[in-house]
């Protein structure tokens, strides 16, 4: 089977997922000119759905509760996503995207930072930290996700690290990786290595196949950043469920 054919048939599995949580897609637009990266988020409970992306005139995003009266404990649901420094893009689904901007400005590495942090601290589901970065120069590597996770959603063996690197950037693909398999109790973490997704032919389309994809009672909100190559300059779009 292909790598298109691959992509093609998990992107059918992710649209028949009620609850993957949130999904982090890494890899290069068809034309080859443009790096992409893909984030959302999903949730079941009142706090976790009460959300919105920002894009802040830095062209950071920020999450942000869309009623503040509903907003019970913000710790891990309030945090940046997407922060850039000008050699590297970082998408994540927590506030570890702090500690690889401020590990990377401050001389480290993207692995280097995130051995640092460890799982959510939220029992009895301990979600996992998953992290991307995109590197303006491959050194060796065009880009790198990362999951950080409990096994079995247990505290008992420590913190399972795992990062992967990809030396190439196929056009129109990428890679994937979510923090859940699907919905349960406890939630199942992710499992496995990171999947082929299909990158569409715009910014526009991606954002719409990918949002159109997730279950439309647990998404939340939606963000595609479109990468120039050359430049290395970042449109973002975002989608939010409420506003």
């Amino acid at each position: 089977m292909s790598y298109s054919a691959k992509a093609e048939e998990n992107f059918q599995t992710l649209s028949k997922n009620p609850y993957p949580g949130r999904g982090i897609v890494l890899g290069t637009s068809p034309d080859g000119k443009a790096f992409v990266q893909v984030y959302w988020i999903m949730g079941r409970s009142v706090n976790s759905r009460n959300r919105i992306f920002v894009a802040e005139e830095s062209g950071f995003v920020k999450t942000k509760a869309f009623d503040e009266s509903k907003l019970t404990d913000p710790h891990l649901i309030i945090y940046y996503p997407a922060r850039h420094l000008d050699n590297a893009h970082i998408i994540t689904n927590g506030d570890q995207t702090d500690t690889i901007f401020d590990g990377i400005r401050l001389g480290g590495t993207f692995e280097s930072a995130l051995a640092t942090r460890e799982y959510e601290d939220d029992a009895p589901n301990f979600t996992p930290r998953i992290s991307g970065i995109t590197y303006k120069n491959a050194a060796p590597y065009v880009y790198q996700l990362s999951i950080l996770k409990s096994d079995e959603n247990s505290e008992e063996a420590g913190c399972i690290r795992e990062t992967f690197g990809y030396e190439k950037a196929l056009p129109g693909l990428g890679h994937f990786v979510s923090t859940y398999v699907t919905n349960g109790t406890p939630i199942p973490s992710f499992a496995g290595v990171p999947q082929w997704m299909p990158i569409f032919e715009t910014a526009e389309k991606t954002r719409d196949a990918y949002w159109n994809a997730l279950d439309k009672d647990n998404k939340v909100s939606l963000l595609v950043k479109w990468i120039n190559r050359e430049t290395f300059e970042a449109k973002t779009l975002i989608v939010n469920k409420l506003g």
